[in-house]
Formats: structure tokens, sequence, C-alpha cells
């Protein structure tokens, strides 16, 4: 049973705690999220409260996990009042995406998802990307590929 802090289980409390320091900019958006072991010590809980928190903070679009160069902080838009199902944020581009848009591994993303629904059923979910900043691999031709796609 989650320790409860005023009605809330902690690992919600140690989301909340670093989801008001990536809103600051306390923990900007692209920065690595302090270490497991940092937060365990910081907040005085088990490892997995923390991972927990963090996978909270992941299905919110706050931060991103990227195998081998750890979880940073992703700038989460809010979804737009007239769209429901739809939200935006900022990500690095991952291997596949730089490939595919020809940037850099790491160049600023926004990727916009929209959830289409039947019902209470998801019919759909769909990723679009766009290119921030136009770091481009190969700066001697232009691309054929377009940047924004459709994943």
């Amino acid at each position: 049973m989650p320790t409860p802090h005023y009605g809330q289980p902690r690992y919600r409390v140690i989301a909340d705690e670093l989801r008001e320091r990536i809103e600051s900019g306390v923990i900007p958006p692209g920065a690595l999220l302090p270490a497991e072991s940092v937060l365990t010590a910081e907040f005085q809980v088990a490892r997995g409260t923390v991972r927990k928190a963090i996978a909270a903070l992941r299905e919110e679009g706050y931060a991103a996990t990227e195998h081998g160069r750890g979880t940073h902080a992703a700038r989460h838009t809010p979804i737009p009042a007239n769209e429901p199902g739809a939200s935006q944020r900022e990500i690095p581009a991952d291997a596949r995406l730089a490939k595919l848009l020809q940037v850099d591994v790491g160049t600023t993303l926004s990727e916009r998802e929209k959830v289409i629904r039947r019902g209470e059923q998801v019919e759909a979910v769909i990723r679009t990307y766009h290119v921030h900043h136009t770091k481009h691999l190969a700066t001697e031709h232009k691309s054929s590929l377009p940047h924004q796609g459709e994943l």
C-alpha cells in the first residue's frame, strides 16, 4: 500500500514536484532529470516509487526516456481547448526520426499527437513531427523528404 501524503501516493507527490520544476524552468526542456539514486535520497523513497513517478511524467508528456541517454524534461504544451485528444510537446530526435527527417540526433522536434476515438474506444493515434531548428546533416543539397511527416 502506498504511503499517503496528504491523500496522495508518494509517487504522485514526487511527480507533482518534478512537474513543477519542469514547468517553472528549474529543469529546462532537454535537460536530464536527476538520477534515480539522487531522487530516492531527496524524497527518501524506494527506487520503485521514483520509477513510478517518472513513468507518470512520461505518460503526461513532461519527460522522455531514451535508452542509454537517460530521462530528460520535455516541453509540454497543454491540449488545445478546441481539439479534444490532441497534445503537443518538444522532443529530441532519436536515431530513427533523425534519419527520416535528415537532422542530427537530438535536434528539437515538435511532436503533435491526436487520439481519435469512436465512443469510448481508441480507433487511432496519429503523431506528426516538425523540425524546429533546421540543423541538417547534408547541407550541400536540399532534402526530398519533407520536414513534417506522419509516422
